[in-house]
């Protein structure tokens, strides 16, 4: 694959990690392993803007952060967009972190366009008591700053408002085209390919909005044939959760039986000629095995084995995760608040940000993905992006028949605290793993400063945070508690 530029720079990784960038200027390209099919990817993407124009969005006005309202789910498909999308000219975007990378580079690199103050808060990270540890290099005091244009107050709940007090940082908006597209893309392989839903389950379909999601976690994906690998990974990782354990039949009861015959999709059995046949005819029997069957058909096409053995393995991690909540269901058991949050680091959403570099079109090597330091990126980022889960789906759970544990009810049941005492706390124990997440990622890239591993760093920390931004704005699936 060819040897990576940065992705889109992204404000949750510290300056420390731009100062690397300007190495990648310096290593040729990479051969595709023999005998793999390669999607396109398009021209290779420049060190300072991003190679397609990301516009920034306002600084939030105050904790609560950045209004925004919902976007639609379903509506007129514009034309299809090309497979490689076209790559603007340098400095035609607003990129997170391009002052920084051109500052890092001020030696060697042309002077780029002015720094829009409306990303200084962006860029600066998080502020006051207790964050200097955050950074790995010393913070420098900004710019003298244009007044920032009044914002309106921000809107209720139902539309879209952030969770107040959580730490996060805005995003663009994704392309609306790449959106569009996508969209289109992904309802007609979940209906025709695999026949993941019935109609009835159209609704639910088109408002989990699947196609913004994907865009926004993956805006340096070369093509849209890259983003459809990790869109049709992320749909048919939620038909398996659904229809086995939540929403649609699903219940723990024989949850492991169906799980390891699923889990036989993406990583074959090799059995006897007498059995095979078998055990490849129940690939096709029911909508979460046909989803992973054929989204793992379509994401080794693209990735190296190394890449989809790591993610078989992310995979395995997420069903023990799965298999130790529907465990606590069946005994009627409440995790201590240790335990909820152990299972919750498999149970969780490690396997999405973990293929960046697939969907990047590019690898980071399987000896740098295994060093402890990156995996504990990797980690923090699942853990927190999965709290942050728990918070914007309370209200949603809590309608749900039952008991559905999440961090605030397992706070509230073992350390005696009123339901809001326990949800405001566990907006803390969010940003705590937040803050470890971007300090360790500085701490690594200043440590290993292998380009491919500042980008891979950097990719993370953009699904983050447009992890973040799907949850905040998918009001078909998500309302706030009435705490504020």
């Amino acid at each position: 694959m060819p040897v990576p530029g940065p992705s889109p720079a992204q404000s949750s990784l510290p300056a420390a990690a731009a100062r690397f960038g300007a190495h990648g200027h310096a290593r040729g390209a990479e051969a595709v392993p023999a005998g793999k099919p390669a999607l396109p990817t398009g021209p290779a993407l420049p060190f300072g803007p991003a190679a397609r124009p990301l516009h920034p969005v306002p600084p939030p006005a105050s904790s609560a952060g950045p209004a925004s309202g919902p976007v639609p789910a379903s509506g007129p498909v514009p034309a299809p967009v090309p497979e490689a999308m076209p790559v603007p000219a340098e400095g035609a975007g607003g990129d997170l972190l391009a002052e920084p990378l051109r500052m890092a580079a001020a030696a060697t690199a042309a002077p780029g366009p002015a720094p829009n103050p409306a990303l200084e808060r962006i860029i600066r990270g998080p502020s006051g008591v207790g964050t200097a540890g955050l950074f790995f290099t010393p913070r420098q005091a900004p710019p003298a700053a244009l007044p920032a244009p009044e914002l309106p107050a921000p809107p209720p709940a139902a539309e879209g408002r952030p969770i107040p007090g959580l730490y996060y940082h805005p995003v663009p908006e994704p392309d609306p085209a790449r959106v569009a597209e996508v969209s289109r893309r992904i309802k007609r392989w979940a209906v025709d390919e695999v026949e993941a839903y019935p109609p009835e389950w159209e609704d639910q379909f088109d408002g989990f909005s699947v196609g913004r999601y994907m865009v926004a976690c993956h805006p340096d994906a070369p093509t849209v044939d890259h983003l459809m690998i990790a869109t049709r990974l992320m749909v048919a990782e939620n038909v398996v959760d659904d229809c086995y354990c939540e929403d649609h039949g699903g219940s723990p009861v024989g949850l492991g039986g169906r799980l390891l015959l699923a889990h036989t999709a993406l990583d074959p059995v090799h059995t006897t000629a007498e059995y095979h046949p078998a055990w490849a005819q129940s690939l096709l029997s029911d909508a979460p095995r046909r989803s992973y069957r054929s989204a793992m058909e379509y994401f080794t096409r693209a990735a190296t084995p190394s890449q989809a053995d790591r993610y078989r393995h992310d995979m395995a991690r997420l069903h023990m995760g799965y298999l130790a909540e529907a465990a606590w269901a069946e005994t009627k058991y409440v995790p201590e608040v240790s335990e909820y949050l152990a299972m919750r680091q498999f149970n969780n959403f490690r396997p999405c940000p973990t293929i960046t570099d697939t969907v990047g079109g590019y690898e980071l090597p399987a000896d740098l993905h295994a060093l402890p330091a990156m995996q504990r990126v990797i980690a923090l980022a699942g853990n927190a992006t999965t709290i942050s889960n728990d918070l914007y789906s309370y209200t949603k759970e809590l309608e749900s028949p039952g008991l559905h544990l999440n961090l605030p009810v397992v706070i509230a049941a073992w350390e005696g605290l009123s339901d809001k005492e326990a949800y405001l706390k566990a907006v803390e124990v969010h940003n705590d793993l937040m803050y470890a997440f971007e300090a360790a990622a500085a701490e690594l890239a200043a440590s290993c400063p292998d380009p491919r591993v500042v980008r891979f760093l950097r990719g993370v920390a953009v699904w983050v945070d447009g992890n973040h931004y799907w949850h905040r704005t998918n009001t078909y699936r998500y309302s706030l508690p009435d705490f504020w």
